[in-house]
């Protein structure tokens, strides 16, 4: 067991941006464990880090070493990321022992982080989505099933281990400085693609604004399934503009003609499986977290655009 008198905590994914400004916001109050599958991170001698992964047996010494009191569990492997069947393995198979040891091992908070992906885009979507919207990006691709299934986990466990107050967020596009997701990588480049005919509305969340989202859910004992973003949005071009990134219009039929194009210029960063997202406004509601967590953002879009701006005239 530890020797330190503060409450011990697991942060999944610490190689990311956002888990390590999780980290920082609570490093005082907790000991907190750092464990990734990527790589083990130095962030400082307080904090013991682990590269493991979260299906092998040392994983499970970590809790009986550690008596963690709470998880928060930032370790999922996007769909930019690794092959189906390692994502599967890492976000369903993983997730499912991380929750499953929680239990075991006595965890009374556990924050679990989705995306806004898995409600799917197409063109019947409500204005606004609110928690309560089908999940059906498993039904429109692939790519996403494990999103899903990871989701579908976190609210097995939320329901039927009360013990544990899960709390599930599901964010909107996450950007800022670090943050290397498909939309922050599209927002710094110079030339990005755009679907010929579609400028869907977009949400942003700076990168700050999240961790401090994810530490205000973590500190409030609030169970339950949120959508966190903010209250306004814009266009996907108009988002790109305002970067300083010049679109470049790819004709979106038929299906096969996109990805050639893609493949042909060289513009990697605009993966097949979210086209649709790039098509059609997926728009959620966020005022159900605001309002149970007292939370509002304090970067605007404003800021978010300015960053995106600045860092490409540095380089």
């Amino acid at each position: 067991m530890t020797q330190s008198s503060k409450p011990a905590l697991l942060v999944t994914g610490a190689a990311g941006a956002l888990a390590q400004q999780v980290i920082q916001r609570l490093r005082k109050d907790y000991q907190v464990v750092a464990v990734d599958f990527r790589q083990e991170v130095w962030l400082g001698p307080d904090i013991p880090s682990y590269r493991i992964d979260l299906s092998k047996r040392g994983f499970e010494d970590l809790f009986r070493r550690f008596q963690f009191q709470g998880v928060i569990h930032l370790g999922r492997i996007m769909s930019s990321q690794e092959t189906r069947l390692r994502r599967y393995n890492a976000n369903v198979l993983g997730t499912d022992r991380l929750l499953s040891l929680s239990d075991q091992y006595g965890v009374s908070r556990v924050i679990v982080l989705s995306t806004y992906h898995v409600y799917g885009a197409n063109p019947y979507n409500p204005a606004l989505i609110d928690e309560s919207y089908p999940l059906k990006s498993a039904g429109l691709t692939m790519d996403l099933v494990d999103s899903v299934e990871l989701e579908n986990l976190a609210t097995i466990y939320l329901w039927r281990n009360p013990n544990l107050n899960v709390t599930l967020l599901r964010p909107c596009n996450i950007v800022g400085p670090g943050v290397r997701n498909t939309m922050s990588s599209l927002l710094s480049a110079r030339y990005a693609p755009t679907m010929a005919g579609f400028s869907p509305m977009m949400q942003f969340i700076h990168s700050d604004d999240m961790a401090n989202a994810i530490e205000t859910a973590f500190r409030q004992r609030i169970p339950g399934i949120f959508n966190v973003a903010p209250h306004d949005w814009v266009s996907y071009r108009q988002a790109l503009e305002e970067c300083g990134c010049r679109p470049v219009p790819i004709p979106s039929v038929p299906p096969v003609l996109p990805r050639t194009m893609l493949r042909a210029l060289k513009l990697r960063r605009f993966p097949s499986y979210l086209m649709d997202f790039f098509k059609y406004p997926v728009i959620i509601d966020g005022r159900n977290f605001s309002t149970r967590f007292g939370f509002e953002p304090e970067r605007s879009l404003d800021s978010i655009f300015r960053y995106y701006r600045e860092l490409r005239y540095q380089s």
